[in-house]
């Protein structure tokens, strides 16, 4: 893994949550990167129509699919956002899907990087 990436990715964490098994890990992440487009799309429509249950909820799907990885900056947005929702209030949502947005790329990056080892 390239230094610059492995900001996001806590690697000791997700192998510790499989019992250090490395190909179920891989398995785990592939069935990520092939649902986080979606998942996020599913965040990104809740803050658009401006429903606060349908972020909550779509927020909090994400934030247990990312929690798998060790991941922080990702997890800690879409908490953001579940409580945003769950308050209803969607004051600065925008910009904790932002920053969601940001962190996840990187998180994926790195997924596929660690799938490729």
């Amino acid at each position: 893994m390239r230094p610059e990436l492995v900001s996001e990715l806590d690697l000791q964490a997700a192998l510790a949550r499989v019992d250090g098994d490395r190909e179920l890990l891989k398995e785990i992440a592939g069935l990520f990167l092939e649902e986080c487009p979606a998942s996020l799309e599913a965040v990104r429509a809740a803050v658009a129509a401006g429903d606060p249950k349908a972020v909550q909820h779509a927020a909090h799907s994400l934030k247990g699919a990312v929690s798998n990885f060790g991941e922080k900056a990702a997890h800690k947005a879409a908490l953001r956002l579940e409580y945003m929702g769950r308050g209803r209030d969607l004051t600065g949502s925008a910009e904790a899907l932002g920053e969601l947005e940001e962190a996840l790329e990187r998180l994926c990056a790195e997924l596929r990087e660690f799938i490729a080892s």
